[in-house]
This record gives structure tokens, sequence and C-alpha cells, in this order.
């Protein structure tokens, strides 16, 4: 096995030029957030999503900005065909994948008494073999070289329960399992894999969550984000900048020796 690099202490603020990262759902909310900061220092982005306009958009955006190549593909990461596809062009684009971020996922409520199979599925399928797609396309590239960065955007709902939304709970601990589990098994390749943990994020999807519990009980949107946050002794939302400054230091070339790690972004609420 090759050397590990020297962790470089020095003021760089450019870490990821000459890296290609690949960031799905990169167009929206944290995966815009994330794909921004490693745009901003220095990488090669590719903005993986099922909407091309938010994609072109944001696409424009990051490199007006930053000067960087950014490419943009479409695919539904439940389909592992779609995956491979997009994953081929973005490679003929930029090269192989050095950094993948696992941001895409879907989170939905339901009480566990009125639940399905299929509903679980569903949740299981974009939360989980949609992370899985994308690491087998990533891990060939990133074994040959020995080098690589994972990071899985999972949830505090990966490391404790919460009530009303089984399914996505059993989805992000099997993220964050999955992320154990191949941490151990490409410890000495040079490829990391760790895993964020967020609460509540100021995002489109935590929206869509207060107005359906407000158009289900009536509620003051103050009092229903009050209860979202009521863990929380910070007592407030995530930015989604919070949660992309922790998966850019978990990416840096420098971070080699942080794997198999699942990080709370939380206000303290896991600890």
């Amino acid at each position: 096995m090759p050397d590990q690099p020297r962790a470089d202490f020095s003021p760089d603020l450019k870490p990821f030029t000459g890296q290609h990262a690949l960031v799905t759902g990169g167009a929206r909310g944290i995966g815009a957030a994330i794909s921004e900061h490693l745009a901003a220092r220095g990488a090669a982005v590719t903005l993986l999503g099922r909407s091309a306009a938010p994609l072109e958009e944001h696409k424009a955006r990051l490199a007006a900005r930053y000067a960087v190549p950014v490419t943009a593909a479409s695919a539904d990461i439940t389909d592992p065909a779609q995956v491979a596809a997009a994953f081929a062009a973005a490679v003929k684009a930029q090269g192989p994948v050095q950094i993948l971020v696992n941001n895409a996922g879907r989170g939905e409520s339901m009480p566990l008494k009125r639940m399905d199979l299929a509903f679980l599925n569903k949740m299981l399928a974009i939360n989980v073999a949609g992370a899985f797609n994308c690491i087998q396309q990533a891990l060939p590239a990133m074994t040959e070289a020995r080098y690589g960065r994972i990071v899985n955007v999972a949830s505090t709902a990966g490391l404790i329960g919460y009530r009303y939304v089984s399914a996505y709970v059993a989805s992000k601990h099997a993220v964050v399992g999955l992320t154990k589990a191949m941490a151990l098994e490409l410890a000495k390749t040079g490829i990391t894999v760790n895993a964020v943990c967020p609460s509540y994020v100021e995002t489109d999807m935590t929206k869509d969550t207060v107005a359906n519990i407000i158009a289900k009980t009536g509620r003051k949107e103050a009092d229903v984000r009050a209860e979202l946050t009521q863990f929380n002794p910070q007592a407030r939302m995530i930015q989604p900048e919070e949660v992309a400054s922790v998966v850019a230091w978990l990416a840096l070339p420098a971070s080699h020796s942080i794997t198999g790690l699942s990080i709370p972004v939380a206000g303290g609420e896991v600890m």
C-alpha cells in the first residue's frame, strides 16, 4: 500500500483543485450548499438530480461564481441503469470521481399502523439503494486510484428514533450502518466513508413537513416549528451551509484518518 498523503495544514483556500466531486440532489437545499462549498474550494463539480431545470440553473450559478467546471446529469438514483449512464457522462466530461456526496433522499411520515410494505420499500429505495447505486459506480475508479472520499448525508434519524417516520428512520439507520461497514472494508484503500447526520434543516423538505402538519392539525406555523426543534438545545433549525461545511471538511485530502463516523449536525440534540 502506498504511503498516505501527508496532512497539509497550510492555509490552502482551494484544497479540491484538480478533483471531481459528484453531489446527488446537488441543485437544491443541502445539496446546493454542498456543491457550492466544494466549488468554492476549487473542485470540478457534477450535479446529479431528477429535474433538469434546477440542475442547469445551479450549474450556471456555480460556474459563473467560482470559475470551475460544472456539469449536470439527470437520473433517478433508484434506477441502476440511469445512475450508470449519468456517471459515464460525468466521467467523460470531468474524469473519475474523487469525491462522492450521497445527498439525495426523501422523508415522508406515516403512522406505523397505516404503513404498508410499498411505503417502506420506497423509503429504502431512495435513501439506501440510491446511495448504494452511486457508490457502486464511483468505487472502481477510487479503488484503482487508492484514493476517494465518500460522504453520505444521513440524519439524526439514523442515530435515534422519531415517531411517525419509522420508514425514514429505518432507512437512515441503514445508511449509517452501510457507512460503518464500508469504512471498515475500505480502510486500507485510501478511501474514507463517513456520514453527516443533520436534524431539521431549513430546506424545502422541512417546509413541506411543516405545511403537512399544519394542514392535518390546523396548528400555527410557529408552534409546529417549535415542536420540531424542541429536542435541539439551541432551539433552532440547522442551516444548509452548516451541513455543507462538515461535508467539505470530511472531503479534504487532510481528513484521511477520519472514516466510519456519523457526525450529528444538530445543535447538541445527539451527543
